[in-house]
């Protein structure tokens, strides 16, 4: 069973970084898409970045774009989210998750698969304030 824990959560001031980590136990094969997400209050969660763990293919959305890079270490088997020039918008509760990579071939970081096959952990909570 995979098992996913974030940490690196925390309170930054607007235009600051922060270096979210993601690790990962229980992988039964080698080719996983592990995600991040985030949730703000109220609302549904949204994918910001995801990497394959055996080649290293990345996605962003638009929001993240630019901002933020993804990047994972093998022999942690940990993925980790760098986040630099952040703003109060991004402040929301940050998840990853891991599928197998061809849910994430097919259908993106929006696909439900992530919700219905996908392996989440407990989240890290960032807060962007002056």
């Amino acid at each position: 069973q995979v098992q996913l824990v974030e940490s690196g959560g925390g309170l930054v001031r607007p235009g600051g970084s922060l270096t979210l980590s993601c690790a990962a136990s229980g992988f039964t094969e080698d080719n996983y898409a592990i995600g991040w997400f985030r949730q703000f209050p109220g609302k549904e969660r949204e994918g910001v970045s995801c990497i394959s763990t055996r080649d290293g293919l990345t996605a962003f959305a638009d929001s993240a774009r630019g901002r933020f890079s993804i990047s994972r270490d093998g022999a942690k088997n940990t993925v980790y989210l760098r986040m630099t020039a952040l703003k109060f918008e991004d402040t929301a509760i940050y998840y990853c998750a891991a599928v197998p990579a061809w849910v994430q071939s097919i259908g993106g970081m929006d696909d439900r698969r992530w919700y219905d096959l996908g392996s989440w952990g407990q989240g890290t909570e960032v807060t962007v304030s002056s």
